[in-house]
């Protein structure tokens, strides 16, 4: 057959350990197949990020701000441990938080739902998206040890001080910021994407604690609500509201699910894996992240498979899950056949998420989800992380 053309690159961000693996091989069997697959392509693997000093990653996300739509590998975030391992000259940030902050763009992370797979929650009928800001907080804070203790001031412009705290002994000390700027995008963002999805959208901060910096986020996101949006979201017969943030939680749990959830970066990372897990499984999470000017880049939520990866290297058998891989691909190709005006791309897109589906409804499986599928007359089978892809590429 003659494979279907791409006219505009995507930006392919390529990454590390098991998922590196599987990520070239959904290429190979699922989408070079049928594709000419145009790509721009970077290595995040933390060899080029260390040989590159992590050039490769800001040169990565200013291509996709050139392209306007990436795919994104999972990739290692080092700690103490990964430095030793990989003989790192410092411990490089998150390359998920330096995209994040280029494109100052909020993550939408949603659970992929298959028939015969039921959420540990009973009552969640529906899929509940996550909506997490994705700049600043602790992924870009800075850290200190204190070892003596002693009086630690933070110096605002204009030279006012104010005392964090006067240590009695040896601790730790961390600044984070926002900026107002991102939070607006943050808040249009979610307004748009609930619109566009017809869904109820909660907001949660802890702004009785944090009374100025949570507080901050409440009352722009209740600004903007009220000048630009209000009137939108009643003609759509949906709903915004903000709660704090351990109400929501009690609110999500006895909830049937079927709205957008939005979050600041720290908790809309907690509670994004909390609710993959809960709907079936981490590697059943979709995510994409989207800037306020219209860039898309899709990824798995979850992370490298660091366990399966040294079992492959030794040449033992895995049973990895690539279902979020997939679905990163399919949502970044149809994303690009949408922009590009190119049907038969985005009819591929659709096949190659319907066919992941069916293979799994119809009782072909990874064994991470052997243990969580019920369907009247079908017996799950579960199979290698290759034979899983095999599986697919018969029905697509």
């Amino acid at each position: 057959m003659a494979k279907i053309k791409m006219t505009t690159p995507l930006v392919e961000l390529d990454g590390d350990e098991m998922t590196r693996v599987l990520w070239k091989a959904i290429k190979d069997i699922l989408i070079e197949p049928y594709v000419e697959l145009k790509t721009e392509y970077y290595d995040l693997g933390l060899e080029e990020r260390e040989r590159t000093a992590d050039k490769v990653t800001t040169d990565a996300a200013e291509a996709i701000k050139k392209y306007g739509v990436g795919v994104k590998c999972a990739t290692i975030t080092p700690n103490a441990q990964r430095v030793e391992e990989y003989k790192l000259s410092k411990m490089w940030k998150s390359p998920n938080g330096t995209i994040r902050a280029a494109l100052d763009g909020t993550v939408f992370r949603a659970p992929v739902l298959v028939d015969g797979i039921d959420p540990l929650v009973g009552n969640w009928k529906k899929p509940i998206t996550i909506a997490r800001h994705a700049y600043g907080d602790v992924y870009s804070g800075v850290e200190a040890y204190v070892p003596e203790g002693g009086k630690v001031y933070l110096e605002l412009p204009g030279g006012d001080k104010i005392m964090i705290k006067d240590l009695p002994s040896a601790g730790v000390i961390q600044a984070v910021h926002n900026l107002d700027k991102s939070i607006a995008g943050f808040a249009r963002s979610c307004f748009n994407y609930a619109l566009s999805t017809k869904q109820d959208l909660w907001f949660s901060t802890k702004d009785t604690i944090s009374k100025i910096y949570d507080h901050r986020f409440k009352d722009i996101f209740a600004e903007i609500y009220e000048a630009e949006y209000r009137d939108k979201f009643e003609a759509a017969g949906i709903e915004y509201f903000y709660t704090l943030i351990d109400d929501a939680v009690a609110r999500v749990m006895r909830s049937s699910g079927g709205f957008i959830w939005a979050c600041k970066n720290y908790d809309g990372d907690v509670m994004s894996d909390m609710l993959a897990t809960a709907f079936g499984s981490l590697a059943m999470m979709t995510s994409v992240l989207v800037s306020p000017d219209g860039k898309f880049e899709y990824e798995a939520a979850h992370g490298t498979v660091t366990r399966h990866y040294y079992k492959h290297l030794k040449g033992e058998a895995t049973s990895t899950n690539s279902v979020a891989t997939i679905f990163a691909w399919a949502g970044a190709i149809r994303k690009r056949a949408e922009l590009d005006g190119n049907a038969e791309l985005e009819s591929f897109a659709d096949k190659l998420e319907k066919a992941t589906l069916d293979t799994i409804e119809s009782g072909t499986m990874t064994k991470d989800l052997v243990g969580l599928f019920r369907k009247e007359g079908v017996t799950p089978v579960g199979v290698g992380s290759f034979e899983f892809l095999e599986a697919i590429a018969k029905r697509l």
